[in-house]
């Protein structure tokens, strides 16, 4: 590619179709990496929970992309290969979402954050694997249910006491986490955010050092606002989140929100998207916020434009963020260049 043409079949260096759906991207000792989803094939489920549209594609792994102008995408391979076996989050009979990877200073590990669920999306859980290297392959942990046995940290005495709530259902066995996504601080702190509670409220939870768990430290946010797909990136020592709401793969209308601190108070902003179509997010729903190395104040809204009927074949929107004050915007365009 020589610009971006967002909803275009965007080829790799091998003139193949680039196959990194929900994904998120890592830019490391000047090079950028994409990861995301490999979808592949087709299975047509029943929607059990009236949540989804009953049809998913088997994902049969991570794929790993990598550049260093955000135009040209050499294929790394598949990063995190599914499993023949029935048992394993890596089947790809399960349901493996947004891959996000951060590398941690400390450790020297590239970590790999993604949801891990079954065919009902009734596990909700977290899958974490490791490499040494960016372009893997990566070494698969296992999965699990964040802050488990554990309140947040702005719980409140009705919260825990309401037998409906599922932030009390889940106290004992850990709480959900599907849509979700990972964001490193200045000061090499890690966090997850993740659509919990039958995705009526996100949780915010501190990461361990090595980034492998969470500590038990989180918060609830933006409760009752049914929000996914989450998007994180700081400017200006202010935290913003760019986020949709749930409606399967139908788009709808971008939320975004800002707070001083991670643990919020957060204000929401509204709809980032100005013009036509931006009560669909210019039929896309967004997945990262990519800060451009070496441009400050340059920041890139990742999404995808999905087509349920065809989910391999779902195109990228990639659009530059402004701001108005404190409020980022996106406005739609056709092709631009990330120079």
């Amino acid at each position: 590619m020589t610009s971006i043409r967002s909803g275009e079949v965007w080829p790799d260096t091998e003139g193949k179709m680039i196959d990194a759906h929900g994904g998120g991207m890592l830019f490391h000792e000047g090079t950028y990496y994409w990861y995301g989803e490999i979808k592949q094939g087709k299975t047509y489920l029943p929607d059990v929970n009236k949540s989804w549209g009953g049809t998913r594609v088997d994902v049969t792994g991570v794929s790993c992309y990598s550049s260093t102008d955000l135009l040209k995408w050499k294929k790394e391979g598949n990063v995190l290969p599914a499993v023949n076996d029935p048992a394993s989050d890596l089947h790809p009979g399960k349901v493996l979402e947004r891959p996000k990877v951060i590398y941690n200073a400390k450790t020297k590990k590239f970590v790999m954050w993604f949801h891990a669920d079954s065919l009902n999306y009734a596990a909700a859980g977290c899958g974490v694997a490791v490499s040494d290297t960016p372009n893997g392959t990566f070494k698969y942990l296992g999965s699990f249910r964040p802050d488990k046995g554990v309140w947040p940290v702005n719980v409140t005495e009705e919260d825990k006491k309401d037998p409906k709530s599922p932030l009390a259902r889940d106290f004992e066995k850990g709480q959900m986490a599907r849509d979700l996504t990972v964001f490193v601080d200045d000061d090499g702190k890690g966090y997850l955010f993740a659509a919990s509670e039958d995705n009526a409220t996100m949780h915010i939870s501190e990461l361990s050092d090595d980034y492998l768990k969470t500590t038990g430290k989180f918060a609830r946010v933006f409760p009752g606002r049914l929000m996914e797909a989450p998007a994180v990136f700081k400017r200006g020592g202010k935290y913003y989140i760019i986020a949709s709401g749930c409606t399967a793969w139908a788009p709808n209308a971008a939320r975004s929100a800002v707070a001083d601190s991670i643990w919020g108070p957060w204000k929401e902003l509204g709809n980032p998207c100005q013009g036509e179509k931006a009560d669909i997010t210019f039929q896309s729903q967004g997945t990262y916020v990519l800060p451009v190395a070496g441009k400050a104040d340059k920041f890139i809204f990742m999404a995808d434009r999905w087509n349920k009927d065809n989910l391999p074949d779902s195109r990228y929107i990639w659009l530059p963020i402004g701001f108005e004050g404190e409020k980022p915007v996106l406005h739609w365009m056709g092709e631009w260049s990330p120079k």
